[in-house]
């Protein structure tokens, strides 16, 4: 098996995920957030928002490995983007709302990907979500309820490499348990005899 190709992080809304992708990178330069595609309105950072039309022509070509509609928006992962990014030499980090997209990102390779669960109750996810001036708690606190639901529903114990919960933990203490997680995953990827590299 080859290297994984990146890092997914799975969580409710306000689970963390921006803030320990920035701490990532701030350990290692070589972890970068790939942005999602975007039609719609709302949060701008870590989007890149098109048109309907253009995502209709990403789909067509066949570039989209999910999509995801949510919040009235519509999001999506482009395959050329992650190449992209693999091809400079980074280590793309996905953000992802639901396990049905995450499947479908993996595809059939189980350890392509560093899974990992960032989890945090209920009630921090309003406080959180409040504190950074959100419009839209209460769609958020529905959205934690969704993901309660598919986790119950589409997972197992052993489904994520790694499950850290984000209102116990720092977000540099997160990240550095995810960077090890991350290069566990590939040497045991690496075979034997040969070096691999992040």
């Amino acid at each position: 098996m080859s290297s994984p190709q990146g890092i997914v992080l799975y969580g409710p809304p306000a689970s963390g995920k921006d803030t320990i992708t920035a701490a990532l990178a701030r350990l290692d330069p070589r972890f970068v957030l790939l942005p999602k595609l975007k039609v719609g309105t709302g949060r701008a950072n870590g989007y890149e928002f098109v048109s309907i039309e253009h995502l209709d022509t990403l789909r067509e070509a066949g570039r989209l490995l999910a999509e995801t509609h949510r919040y009235g928006n519509v999001y999506a992962v482009d395959r050329q983007a992650i190449d992209d990014r693999h091809a400079a030499g980074y280590v793309p980090v996905i953000h992802m709302g639901n396990i049905s997209d995450l499947h479908r990102l993996i595809g059939t390779v189980p350890d392509g990907w560093l899974r990992v669960l960032l989890w945090v109750p209920r009630e921090a996810t309003e406080q959180r979500s409040r504190q950074r001036g959100d419009t839209d708690t209460a769609k958020r606190l529905t959205a934690w309820d969704e993901t309660l639901a598919d986790l119950e529903a589409h997972t197992d114990a052993g489904f994520f490499h790694l499950r850290l919960h984000t209102d116990r933990l720092g977000a540099s203490a997160a990240a550095a348990e995810i960077m090890g997680a991350y290069d566990r995953l590939r040497e045991a990827s690496c075979p034997q005899g040969q070096q691999c590299h992040r």
